[in-house]
C-alpha cells in the first residue's frame, strides 16, 4: 500500500511541477485521504486552491501544513500571501514573523530565499497601505522589507514616495538616490527623484533627472510629459 501511495505521489508531483494542476489535484487528494499528515501535499493543494481563487480553502490547507510542520517555510509564506489576499493583514504579519524565526540558522542568519520572499510580502503590504494613503503604515512595511533585503530598488523608490507624501523630502531623496545606485537603469527612481526636486522648487535638478531618465529609456512617457509641462510653465 505504501509503495502504491509513493507512486501516486511521484506522479502527482511530476504533474504539479509541469503546471498540470487539474490532473495533479485528484491524485493529491487521494494521498491526503490516506495520509492526512503529509504537509507537502497539503501545501500543494493549498497552492492549487489559491490559483483557483478559493482563498479560504487554500488557507485551510496551508494552516494544516504549518500545524503539522511549523518549520515548513514555504507553506508559511504561502499562508501569509493568502491571508494578505483575504485582507487579514494581522494574521499575515504573525505568520511571516514565525516563518522568519523558523528559517533562522544557528548563526541567526536568515536564508536568502526566505528573506527575499518575506521582503516581497512586506513590499506588497506596503503598497496596499500606500494606495489607501496610510503612509506611516506603508513606511513601516517598506522598512521591514529593506531590513530583510537592502538592495531592492523598487522598495527604496516606493519608500521614497511614501516619505515624500508625508513631506519628508530629504529622506525621500536619499532613497531615490539609493535606488539609482543599486540599478541605474530603474527609471521609476529617476522619475520620482525629479518629481521630488520639482516639488521642492528645484526645477533645474528636476529637469536634469528627467533628461537623464530619457537617456536611459528614450520611450519613458512620464519624463517626456513632465518636461513638456515645465517648458510650458516657463513659456511667458
Amino acid at each position: 500500500m505504501q509503495d502504491e501511495l509513493t507512486e501516486i505521489y511521484e506522479e502527482a508531483k511530476r504533474l504539479f511541477e509541469e503546471g498540470k494542476y487539474d490532473e495533479a489535484e485528484p491524485l493529491l487528494k487521494t494521498i491526503i485521504e490516506q495520509k492526512p499528515t503529509y504537509a507537502d501535499v497539503l501545501n500543494k493543494l493549498g497552492f492549487i486552491e489559491n490559483l483557483k481563487g478559493n482563498l479560504r480553502e487554500a488557507a485551510r490547507y496551508f494552516e494544516r501544513a504549518v500545524t503539522i510542520n511549523p518549520r515548513y517555510t514555504e507553506a508559511s509564506l504561502n499562508l501569509a500571501i493568502t491571508y494578505n489576499e483575504l485582507g487579514e493583514f494581522k494574521k499575515a504579519e504573525e505568520v511571516m514573523a514565525m516563518a522568519a524565526q523558523a528559517a533562522n540558522d544557528k548563526q541567526g542568519k536568515l536564508d536568502p530565499f526566505v528573506a527575499g520572499k518575506l521582503a516581497n510580502e512586506h513590499f506588497r503590504i506596503g503598497n496596499i497601505y500606500l494606495d489607501f494613503g496610510m503612509y506611516d503604515e506603508a513606511i513601516t512595511e517598506y522598512r521591514k522589507a529593506l531590513d530583510l533585503s537592502p538592495d531592492l530598488p523598487d522598495v527604496h523608490t516606493k519608500l521614497g514616495v511614501a516619505l515624500r507624501n508625508k513631506g519628508e523630502y530629504e529622506e525621500a531623496i536619499l532613497h531615490f538616490n539609493r535606488a539609482k545606485e543599486i540599478n541605474p537603469g530603474y527609471p521609476a527612481a529617476w522619475i520620482q527623484l525629479g518629481l521630488t526636486y520639482y516639488m521642492k522648487g528645484l526645477t533645474g535638478l528636476a529637469i536634469e533627472e528627467w533628461e537623464k531618465a530619457l537617456m536611459e529609456n528614450p520611450g519613458l512617457k512620464e519624463a517626456k510629459a513632465y518636461l513638456r509641462f515645465i517648458k510650458k510653465e516657463e513659456t511667458p
